[in-house]
């Protein structure tokens, strides 16, 4: 595990759009951090460095983002059991080439592939993150 320590949102999303040259079509990554620790800011770099222009967004009411097929962005706070996200065909996307960025994995962790990768954010101080991957 690496750790890269950011000063702003800028700073976190700028090394999210080079973070993005390390994935392929199909990597999942597990998104840990808590309510506001920059996990949306995250997304919005990866989704730069794969050359989305579309404005990205926290899927929070609608579970998971589709951004042209090349990016799914999940957000699984609201998942309350793993038959709920079978039900909303979640696990489905894995599947389908593109990246795969799931908040709150932990609610649908039986659905998940393996060899998924992990980042981790926690917030230190008020515009400081450390980003664990």
């Amino acid at each position: 595990m690496s750790v890269f320590v950011s000063n702003s949102r800028e700073e976190t999303e700028a090394f999210a759009r080079e973070y993005a040259k390390t994935l392929s079509a199909g990597d999942v990554v597990i998104l840990d951090g808590d309510m506001g620790a920059g996990k949306t800011v995250f997304t919005k770099g990866v989704a730069k460095g794969l050359g989305i222009e579309e404005e990205v967004t926290s899927p929070t009411y609608a579970y998971m983002n589709d951004y042209d097929g090349r990016l799914f962005h999940y957000d699984c706070y609201r998942i309350e059991t793993v038959e709920q996200a079978e039900r909303l065909g979640l696990a489905d996307y894995f599947e389908m080439g593109g990246v795969c960025i799931v908040e709150w994995a932990q609610n649908i962790a039986p659905l998940l592939p393996k060899n998924c990768k992990r980042v981790t954010i926690k917030k230190t101080q008020e515009n400081q993150r450390e980003i664990e991957y």
